[in-house]
């Protein structure tokens, strides 16, 4: 669903927010072979992280421009280049991507960076109710199978092999995220909670040793890939946290997001994996040890920290929410505080697993 677009005197829909009609389809004009204005502009889906739009121009087609939140970002944050640069690096590998076409980095055609990409149609599984597009329960398997499959492949590209081998510093991951988010927390908090402070000491004296670095994307999960219609993994998307490190972080992360039917506890929403049919949690980690051959022994320790870190980040949303940042506060917000507490409760139990 898009922003609800008005009319303009020309009879042209108006674009929507953080898009400048007029620089964006010079850009396109210029950079895109065969591209018919005008174009016209929908917003998909955005939040808090990169924003993107659907273009589709007079003959039909379709590509997919992503650009930063809108207002004040931070310079090292919501980096296009970066993403661009993520993105086409992978086109060449087993990796599903969508094929982009160009970057633009001069903030006077858009007041932002942006690149753009081929648009890949296909079913997004963000919920319980897309799940219905997948009706019998040995697609639903396959494609949890196809999730694992995926992950497998993104760790096995070479970043040196592919000209990522810069992206960031390959030793030290998890010691490099405790500092951040329990930083992060120190800004944010609303209130003290022991347990982000207790599973933060427990995580930094015994971070199990790293093997090689490999590329992680940062945010895996089910509702970031693009499915084609018979379920298989058309492109997996929103790179903008992608970095190198530790390849079980994004494992342990994508336990935390893969909730069971029963689970007491559920992280986001009603995702799509609590219907009928798809793999389990212990099923997932088996494939992924046997497809990558990677020892998982020290599994919960990142699920701890999947559960430690996503505690922070909605400890910030609640902080913004309280404080009237996105305008009148429901009084349903004291039920996003207790979730942070029991992510943070969810975290001292995996660890304590381990």
């Amino acid at each position: 669903m898009g922003d609800e677009a008005t009319g303009t005197t020309d009879g042209i829909a108006e674009a929507p927010q953080g898009i400048d009609r007029e620089g964006v389809e010079g850009w396109f004009a210029e950079h895109v072979d065969g591209a018919q204005p005008p174009l016209a502009f929908e917003r998909i889906s955005g939040g808090h992280s990169n924003l993107t739009y659907g273009v589709t121009d007079a003959s039909g087609r379709r590509w997919a421009l992503r650009r930063p939140p809108l207002g004040k970002r931070l310079g090292s944050a919501h980096d296009m280049g970066r993403e661009f640069r993520v993105v086409s690096a992978l086109a060449p590998t087993p990796v599903p991507v969508a094929p982009v076409l160009g970057l633009c980095e001069d903030e006077d055609v858009n007041e932002a960076p942006f690149y753009v990409m081929e648009f890949v149609e296909g079913p997004i599984l963000r919920g319980l109710a897309e799940a219905d597009a997948f009706p019998d329960e040995d697609d639903r398997r396959a494609i949890g199978e196809r999730v694992v499959d995926t992950l497998v492949a993104i760790h096995a590209v070479d970043p040196d092999a592919v000209g990522l081998g810069d992206l960031g510093r390959k030793e030290d991951y998890v010691a490099r995220q405790l500092r951040r988010w329990q930083g992060q927390w120190e800004k944010s908090k609303t209130r003290e909670l022991p347990a982000i402070d207790t599973v933060h000491e427990r995580l930094a004296a015994r971070i199990p040793e790293q093997g090689p670095a490999t590329i992680v994307h940062g945010d895996y999960r089910l509702d970031n890939m693009i499915l084609t219609q018979s379920g298989e993994v058309a492109a997996v998307v929103d790179w903008e946290l992608c970095t190198l490190g530790d390849p079980l972080a994004d494992v342990g992360l994508l336990m935390v997001y893969w909730p069971e039917p029963g689970d007491e506890l559920v992280a986001l929403g009603q995702p799509a994996t609590l219907a009928p049919g798809f793999p389990g949690r212990t099923e997932l980690a088996a494939r992924y040890a046997e497809r990558s051959g990677r020892d998982l022994s020290d599994l919960d320790f990142f699920v701890a920290l999947g559960y430690w870190k996503l505690a922070i980040i909605l400890e910030g949303v609640y902080a913004r929410y309280a404080a009237g940042q996105y305008g009148k506060v429901d009084p349903g917000i004291e039920e996003f505080a207790r979730l942070v507490e029991r992510l943070a409760e969810a975290a001292d139990e995996a660890e304590r697993r381990d």
